[in-house]
């Protein structure tokens, strides 16, 4: 019980729209970002992101971001997988300022990391139920992409 094992699952691409400002509040200001959909490829599951879902962000000081995400995928085979995630994405102040003005930004100059649980009712994909996956992101201007690794 004193180390972890991964696995690759896939990477993703999320697609998303402008960002509905909800206003400050204790922790931050919240923000609201629909998601327009995406891809996902990987050596178990691949195909698209559905336009369907959000990010629910609390931005805090110096750009220290909470994610609180809803998406559904779609398999290239047809199933159905209800995803949700959260995570943080954190680095040096100038570094997030960087990535607020959607300037590219490389990776490794900021900490993006997000925890996943599916859900799915197809037999083939049940497998994805009893799992917790841990992303690797990176924020590009394009948005989001993560590398996702099945945790054992």
């Amino acid at each position: 019980m004193d180390t972890l094992a991964s696995e690759f699952l896939f990477e993703m691409a999320i697609e998303v729209g402008a960002p509905a400002v909800i206003g400050p509040n204790a922790y931050g200001e919240r923000r609201v970002v629909p998601i327009r959909g995406g891809r996902f490829t990987g050596p178990r599951l691949s195909g698209r992101i559905l336009p369907i879902g959000e990010d629910a962000l609390v931005v805090g000081a110096g750009g220290r971001t909470l994610l609180d995400v809803r998406i559904v995928l779609e398999t290239a085979d047809g199933a159905s997988i209800y995803v949700r995630y959260h995570g943080l994405r954190t680095g040096p102040e100038a570094v997030m300022r960087r990535l607020a003005a959607g300037e590219a930004v490389a990776p490794d100059e900021y900490y993006f990391r997000t925890a996943l649980i599916f859900e799915t009712g197809d037999p083939r994909y049940a497998w994805l139920n009893d799992l917790l996956a841990v992303g690797i992101g990176q924020r590009p201007p394009s948005g989001p992409v993560y590398r996702v690794f099945a945790i054992s």
